[in-house]
């Protein structure tokens, strides 16, 4: 897949992908941090954290279109480089307006970055693996980062969190600069480009944006429920930690089962299972329940969205859908974190498992709209 070796090319996509998907597992750290280092109230710091993720999607849609004209390496060095120095820049920012422009600043640069490391894995010979391993290096990293980002908060203060960001956007920096994979690699055929994505595709697109919306909105407040629901801070600390180990089983097992279970009923089961977490982790009263629930979550969001980005893939073999992937997670995902701030500001921790249920009914709906497994889907055609 490199230029001129394949194992350190996809060891870039992995960096990359895992600089490019920090809020995933930085969420509940970030908003977290944000009130209670900050002093800023749900909403504002929900808000800073949309901001974020609102710039990576308007990125991901300029960019999308032209991932196949692009000269990837150098977006996604370029991005990540820029991104560093926006994260650095918020180390030292006191004022609220200054730490919302460098927000979308990071955004808008890591989505760039992000969009041509998605583009590049889908047009890969086996993109549901590839995205697999990904995930897997991205459970890694959500580890070490949540099992140490709170502890050098706690020592150090909140612009410490922003020196972390910033850190692993020089990683990303670097490993892309040296060993992203070249354009010709993973090279789509030029008729590709011009054909229209089918409307199935949008469909799937949107149900995963509808689960994106559940996930940032719930697993922004994760850290928040327990610590408000009276549970100790070394317990609810222990949950993001056992949330990273778990988040490690579900990409691997993805790759393993896709011969094995249908793309399609994995993609209607996800949005239910998802809205049954959120509703038992905002109204737990004990902390068992809530640790089951918090330390699931995340794993069924990647398990599902494996088995997504790779029928998409079969379904729209040029890349562009899915070089849309920043912002197919993060439309929802920009949205979640304020909705989910002025949700529990108006009306309790509770009252997000209800939104939950109901956006669950929004994506299996989506979901419903894809092919079913009689139909004969494309037959990708080798790398050259």
């Amino acid at each position: 897949m490199n230029r001129n070796h394949p194992r350190r090319g996809r060891i870039a996509l992995m960096v990359a992908h895992c600089a490019g998907m920090v809020d995933l597992v930085a969420l509940p750290v970030w908003v977290g941090t944000l009130i209670s280092r900050f002093k800023l109230d749900p909403q504002q710091a929900g808000a800073l954290a949309t901001l974020f993720l609102a710039g990576a999607v308007a990125a991901s849609l300029f960019v999308a279109p032209r991932v196949g004209r692009l000269p990837v390496r150098w977006v996604a060095t370029a991005g990540y480089a820029v991104s560093a120095i926006a994260f650095f820049c918020l180390a030292m920012s006191t004022s609220f307006g200054g730490m919302a422009a460098l927000h979308v600043l990071a955004g808008l640069s890591a989505g760039s970055a992000l969009s041509v490391t998605h583009g590049t894995i889908a047009r890969s010979e086996t993109p549901h693996r590839l995205f697999a391993l990904v995930g897997f290096a991205l459970g890694v990293f959500g580890i070490v980062f949540l099992g140490a980002t709170p502890q050098v908060v706690a020592a150090a203060g909140g612009h410490a969190l922003f020196i972390v960001f910033g850190g692993v956007m020089v990683v990303a920096t670097l490993v892309c600069a040296a060993f992203f994979p070249s354009p010709d690699a993973t090279a789509a055929q030029p008729e590709a480009g011009r054909q229209r994505i089918a409307a199935s595709v949008w469909f799937g697109i949107a149900g995963v944006s509808a689960m994106a919306l559940v996930q940032a909105m719930s697993f922004s407040f994760l850290e928040r429920a327990g610590a408000d629901q009276g549970f100790a801070v070394g317990a609810v600390t222990a949950v993001l930690v056992a949330a990273g180990i778990v988040n490690l089983l579900p990409a691997p097992l993805a790759a393993l089962l896709e011969k094995r279970l249908p793309a399609r009923s994995v993609l209607l089961a996800g949005p239910v299972l998802q809205a049954a977490l959120v509703m038992t982790i905002m109204n737990a009263t004990t902390f068992a329940p809530y640790a089951t629930a918090g330390a699931l979550l995340v794993a069924v969001m990647v398990f599902t969205h494996t088995f997504a980005f790779g029928l998409l893939a079969r379904l729209e073999p040029t890349g562009r859908a899915l070089a849309a992937t920043p912002a197919m997670l993060m439309v929802g995902a920009a949205i979640g974190p304020v909705l989910g701030g002025t949700l529990v500001k108006a009306s309790g921790y509770a009252s997000l498992g209800y939104a939950a249920a109901a956006i669950a009914l929004i994506a299996v709906a989506c979901m419903s709209q894809l092919p079913k497994p009689s139909v004969a889907l494309p037959v990708r055609k080798p790398a050259t």
